[in-house]
């Protein structure tokens, strides 16, 4: 599967990824991010299910902490 990621185009050896696969393969640790899907800022809870598709346009958002 080919996905697009903060504007990088990646290859998966998977034909079904969720968001929370995406993460774990991306090895993102931080609790604090968000992901859109296209022009879809995709809800936490739905991390687990929303499948993503050949494709797709991703893009995840670290907040970092700081003054």
């Amino acid at each position: 599967m080919k996905l697009i990621v903060n504007g990088v185009e990646k290859e998966f050896n998977k034909e079904e990824l969720t968001i929370t696969d995406l993460i774990k393969i991306l090895e993102i640790k931080s609790p604090a991010i968000a992901v859109a899907v296209g022009y879809d800022v995709i809800p936490k809870d739905q991390f687990n299910t929303y499948k993503l598709k050949e494709g797709d346009k991703v893009e995840i958002v670290h907040f970092v902490g700081g003054g």
